[in-house]
């Protein structure tokens, strides 16, 4: 699975490490993803998410139903 958010749709960013003489060199910022279930009772089921921790806090403040429906708005979740 590769790292993006099923919900914000964020994925990993690249950039530089950049040392004290100015040297540079590639690195990845990765996002922190984790896996967890759901209940959704409109539908009556369990569903399994692999979401960033700033969504999680985003479904804990608007709930799991209008942040589905969101996502599958903007075409995150089919």
């Amino acid at each position: 699975m590769s790292k993006i958010c099923q919900i914000t749709g964020k994925k990993v960013m690249f950039g530089n490490n950049v040392s004290k003489s100015l040297n540079r060199t590639k690195r990845r910022f990765d996002v922190n993803i984790i896996k967890k279930k759901f209940y959704i009772p409109e539908e009556k089921k369990w569903i399994t998410l692999h979401i960033s921790s700033s969504a999680l806090k985003t479904i804990n403040k608007k709930g799991i139903s209008a942040v589905l429906k969101e996502a599958r708005s903007k075409g995150f979740i089919k």
